[in-house]
């Protein structure tokens, strides 16, 4: 397979997502104006509450069995691997390049997460309806393709409102000097009691920190981004594809129920254009610039691009050598472009809610997704390559 073979197939399913980007582009514009702020906004909440959860639970639901989901035990790893390397290479860069204090926590976030989901599933199925790729059957790949990518998408957005969203909370925090210690109150309270209720007003005491306790961590992790529509659509496609009985009443052309699948799927394939134009809305934003420094955004493109792709290749053929992944070419090449994806668009989600670096943010998005054009290709080039 010659490397021009490689790189038309890889390029086909780029040079589509940029066509359909710059459309969202377009259309935000103000002088057309019809993918707006306002629109932008509701077409989001479509986006996150329907779209995304139909395509992940009925992909999921489809190609996951009990056997498959023991062999992906590792993507769960690989994701973690590129949210911990990102991070540290990150701080690196806030190491040589000391970015105002205010902007460290966006620099982490956007140098940790990628954007796991619509990329993927943008890209991965673009890729095997392509000519002289190593999938194999175009049909069979696909189907595999946006399983793989489904299963990133709703592990990527655990990691995404666990560690980088208390990542960039503590930076925030720590910048404004929010952060408080509570009196220890509760041991105080419990040496005054009467000593013939000390056992029950230790429990109470017990109970009620314990509410305390909860109710700051569920504040901290934002546990309902971490369980968002996305999130629950995977454990319902999890559920569905491992439990033989309703695999059988919901899955295949013979299932009694096999309409609820259809529809999910009907429903489902609305989220890649949707979500396409929505990201070439979004990045309007980074058109009216920022104070941000350029080598601090060519930092952040240089630790997505080059340095987490290498780090990316150590990490799975190691994996591969010893035995910890299959050899199938599909599903290691979904494992190494988990490492080559610009930023999760959810950064700046996350920067508006701490109010830091959001305009900065903007621009970050469209240089680091400007690149991508070119970097996702050829990466993906040679992941083929590699993978073949």
């Amino acid at each position: 397979m010659g490397f021009l073979d490689l790189f038309s197939a890889a390029s086909m399913p780029v040079l589509k997502v940029l066509i359909v980007t710059a459309l969202g582009s377009f259309l935000a514009l103000d002088a057309i104006n019809l993918l707006g702020q306002t629109a932008r906004k509701h077409v989001n909440e479509l986006v996150f509450f329907v779209f995304n959860p139909s395509l992940v639970g009925s992909n999921l639901a489809q190609t996951i069995t009990y056997e498959s989901l023991i062999s992906l035990w590792f993507m769960p790893v690989n994701i973690l691997l590129t949210f911990i390397i990102g991070s540290a290479l990150g701080w690196i860069l806030i190491l040589i390049a000391k970015p105002p204090k205010h902007l460290r926590g966006l620099v982490l976030g956007t140098c940790s997460a990628g954007n796991l989901g619509n990329m993927l599933l943008i890209i991965v199925p673009a890729v095997c309806k392509e000519k002289g790729t190593p999938f194999g059957d175009s049909d069979v790949c696909s189907e595999y393709g946006m399983a793989y990518a489904s299963l990133s998408m709703a592990i990527g957005a655990v990691f995404l409102w666990t560690y980088v969203y208390n990542l960039v909370r503590v930076f925030s925090e720590d910048d404004s000097g929010n952060n408080q210690i509570e009196a220890p109150q509760e041991d105080l309270t419990v040496s005054l009691l009467p000593s013939t209720d000390a056992v029950d007003g230790k429990m109470k005491v017990m109970v009620n920190r314990m509410k305390r306790q909860w109710g700051k961590f569920s504040k901290r992790v934002n546990l309902s981004r971490v369980f968002a529509p996305s999130t629950i659509g995977a454990i319902v496609g999890f559920v569905i594809g491992t439990i033989a009985p309703l695999r059988h009443l919901l899955v295949g052309t013979t299932a009694p129920f096999r309409v609820i699948q259809d529809s999910a799927s009907l429903v489902g394939e609305a989220a890649v254009p949707v979500v396409s134009l929505v990201v070439g809305g979004n990045l309007v934003k980074g058109l009216k610039g920022s104070g941000i420094s350029k080598p601090l955004v060519l930092g952040i493109a240089a630790v997505r691009y080059i340095f987490l792709p290498l780090f990316g290749i150590l990490i799975v053929k190691g994996a591969l050598h010893i035995g910890l992944v299959p050899a199938d070419p599909l599903y290691l090449f979904v494992l190494l472009l988990q490492f080559a994806l610009p930023p999760a668009m959810n950064i700046g989600t996350i920067t508006q809610l701490f109010g830091a670096g959001e305009s900065d943010c903007s621009v970050i998005m469209l240089w680091t997704y400007s690149l991508a054009s070119i970097t996702l290709t050829l990466w993906s080039t040679f992941f083929m390559w590699l993978v073949a």
